[in-house]
């Protein structure tokens, strides 16, 4: 396996993803194996955007933005990986293609601290499939397979 860090913090991952605030949806990447494992943290706090809407009497973060945040931390281990192996790689360049299997369990409300456990089910060329679980404690709040693709400098 290749050496890697095993933690990537916010300004790394700013380096990593276009996204920013408030769709920057992963604080830190933790337990980094190669391009296997991780464990990507999102600290929900009641400031943001979408609880006035979902719901204003019980805000409860949104399944779609669960989602977003398990493809997000595998796009980071995805990424962090390449980096490491590629020498003209482009982080821009690494697309979310796919959700299956997305399951909600629990709800995830303001205070409360998703971990993000992603492990690689299957690699075909440079497209990547993710088994991911978020979870609350020790509560399971939602489970999905995602996609992610390379596909080289698209400049």
């Amino acid at each position: 396996m290749t050496k890697m860090p095993n933690s990537v913090d916010i300004m790394d991952i700013q380096t990593m993803l276009p996204h920013r605030y408030p769709f920057l949806l992963i604080d830190r990447v933790e337990d980094m194996v190669d391009d296997q494992s991780a464990v990507g943290i999102k600290n929900v706090t009641a400031s943001e955007p979408w609880f006035t809407g979902h719901f204003p009497e019980k805000p409860i973060f949104p399944g779609v933005l669960i989602v977003e945040a398990m493809a997000q931390a595998a796009a980071i281990l995805v990424i962090s990986h390449l980096r490491k192996t590629m020498a003209d790689f482009a982080a821009d360049s690494v697309y979310f293609m796919s959700i299956d299997k997305a399951r909600f369990r629990n709800p995830v409300l303001p205070g409360d601290q998703m971990r993000i456990h992603v492990e690689k089910v299957n690699q075909r060329r440079m497209a990547y499939k993710f088994a991911c679980v978020a979870k609350v404690g020790d509560k399971i709040a939602a489970e999905a397979e995602v996609m992610a693709m390379y596909i080289g400098d698209q400049k």
